[in-house]
This record gives structure tokens, sequence and C-alpha cells, in this order.
């Protein structure tokens, strides 16, 4: 069967959720499933290369032009989808679904994944919210089958919608601790020293909100590390940035493979402000290495059924502020159960819909 997929940047080695999901997906697909993931050259690391036995790359030409960036690759792909005829394509996200309707008028079977309601983000003004609102609009009216990665979402539409389309988590590939320090130590940062939050630097993710939450524990022997970078060159991230750096926040940028690993295996908390997720993975990956974990209380955050108490309204420093002061008291390895989060029956579960169109 041959799959087409577009939505996604690309991978390996690219910063965002997306990423990730696709990533660990379709890597884990047999041989009898040919996908061609369709990537934005822009965004692209070094090492993008790396070879899958069933994955075939499409490098289109791309801009980092926000609004237009997402619109104009998923133009393109749409484009190719049409002359080269796939059994199938599958679509992440809501933008890149504007263009379902012309394939299916092809004869081409779409499934679509909606990962978050991207219209929620504060980085949108009045023209991408519409464009994103009929984008959601018309995947989700011509779309064969829908996947939503958050169960809240999916109860929000019709009858109609929810006949086809079904709820399947992200998942998590169970990690080992890492017991290098060499990173983290060129960071100046020491084993349990630190907060750890991750992610883009993007208004929806709060991480402006964390760093003035911070500022009390400043004089308490612990550091704040912020993971992750700016697609865009836009004013909130410089402002972030610049604050970060007046208050000692370290921020070493996108970090990923053993990097990464290191950041996670001996942080001594971990913390997710956003205002607005679909499902989060790096919250999952906290988890996967056992950290105890204070996060924003809004639906994609409470699907993962928590304790109560590490909840905190999105924006209020002074709770969060308190909260991660309780955590970072006293260190202990929390065990959760992520016995549903796996990849493995992820993928098994996106083939099946596969084989059912």
């Amino acid at each position: 069967m041959r799959i087409f997929v577009f939505g996604t940047r690309g991978f390996p080695g690219v910063q965002g959720g997306v990423e990730k999901h696709c990533q660990e997906l379709y890597t884990r697909m047999p041989a009898s499933f040919q996908i061609t993931v369709f990537r934005r050259k822009a965004f692209l690391a070094l090492h993008a290369e790396k070879h899958y036995e069933n994955i075939h790359f499409i490098d289109l030409v791309s801009t980092k032009i926000k609004g237009f960036e997402s619109f104009f690759h998923s133009f393109l792909c749409t484009v190719v989808c049409l002359l080269k005829r796939p059994d199938l394509v599958h679509i992440h996200n809501i933008g890149p679904g504007i263009f379902t309707p012309f394939l299916r008028m092809a004869g081409i079977p779409v499934v679509l994944t909606f990962h978050s309601p991207n219209y929620e983000h504060k980085k949108w003004g009045k023209v991408g919210r519409f464009i994103l609102r009929m984008g959601e609009t018309l995947s989700l009216k011509y779309a064969n089958r829908l996947i939503f990665v958050n169960r809240f979402q999916r109860e929000k539409y019709t009858q109609k919608i929810k006949d086809k389309s079904l709820y399947i988590a992200n998942g998590i590939e169970t990690p080992g601790l890492s017991e290098r320090t060499d990173y983290i130590e060129s960071l100046g940062l020491r084993s349990r020293h630190y907060i750890l939050a991750v992610g883009r630097i993007t208004q929806e993710k709060g991480f402006d909100s964390l760093i003035e939450a911070y500022l009390p524990l400043k004089d308490k022997d612990i550091s704040l590390v912020i993971a992750g970078t700016a697609d865009y060159k836009q004013e909130f991230a410089v402002q972030v940035m610049q604050k970060a750096k007046e208050n000692g926040v370290v921020m070493p940028g996108f970090v990923s493979g053993e990097s990464l690993r290191q950041l996670y295996s001996h942080a001594r908390l971990f913390v997710l402000p956003s205002y607005s997720e679909g499902f989060p993975l790096v919250l999952l990956e906290a988890m996967g290495y056992h950290l105890p974990v204070v996060v924003s209380d809004i639906p994609g955050n409470r699907q993962l059924d928590l304790p109560e108490e590490v909840y905190f309204t999105p924006g209020d420093c002074p709770i969060l502020s308190h909260k991660m002061e309780e955590k970072i008291r006293s260190f202990s390895p929390v065990s959760y159960d992520l016995t549903k989060y796996s990849w493995k029956d992820i993928a098994s579960s996106t083939m099946q819909v596969y084989n059912d169109i």
C-alpha cells in the first residue's frame, strides 16, 4: 500500500510534536506499507538523510514565513499527490487539511490526524484563524477517516463526525536513563539541581509565565532549563529569550538524542505551562523518565490522569511558583502506568484504519 504523508515538517532531527509523532509512527510500520513523507527543506537538519527501509522522502522547497509556510508546502504536496496518485494520503493537522476536498475529488482516500485546534494559539491573527477554521471544517467533512490524539477534542463534534473518527493517543518509547552528565555539565548544570521544560518558544507554551514563576526560586540552588527554539523571528520569542538571559535561565535551543536524554535523566522537576496542547508528547516523555511534574490545567494535559495537586491554572505565576517550590524540596522518582501509550499498538491501530479504507 502506497501512503503519502504531509502536514509535518519532516524527520529526523526536526523540532515539534507532530514531527516526533510521525517519526515514531511510520518507522514502526512494516515494508508492506510504502510510506512517502513530504518534508520542508528549510527545516531539515544536516543529519536528516537517515535511511529507513520502508520510508521515502520528498523534500520540497519551503519558507519560514509564519502563516504561509504550511499552506504553501501543503499546496505543493497536494499537487504531487494528484500527479502520483498514491493509494491513500495521510494528512497531519487541520491547516494542511484544507486541501482534503481536492484529493477526494480526484478519488484519493484521505486519513486526517487532528493533533490540536491550532486556531486557539495566540500567535495567529484573524486571517490565520479564519484559514485554520476553514481547514478544520473542510478536513472534518471530506476526510474518509479521522484520528484524534485528544479524546476531549473528539467529543466536541457531531455524531456524524464521531462515526468516522477514533481516538488514538500519542505514545512513548520507554527510555533508558542516561548516566552520562557531560552535556548537562557543559551547560553549567548539576544533576537534580534544575527544573526542565521542553518545547517551541511560542506564546501558547507559556514559557514567559514559567520564567516569571521561577524568579522567587532563583536563590534556592535550583536552575531553570527551557530546551527549545523559535521557528520564526518574532517579538515574543525575542522577549522570552531576553528575559531568560537576564535571569540566568538556561536556553540551549533545540535538543535531541543523548543530550535530551541527559536533560530528562538528571532533572529534578518537569514543568509544562502551556495554554493549549493536543496531546503533550514532552509530558509523556518526562513521565517515562519518572520525573515529578507540574502542568497547566488544560484538557490536553488532563488526558494523562495525573494527581490533582500537579495541576495549576495556566498563567497563574504565584500558584505555579508555589507548586514548583513544593516539588523541589525533595526528589523522589515517580512510577507512572504508561502501558496504554505503546507506539507499537498505535502503529497497529493506524494500519488498521488504512486497511479499512
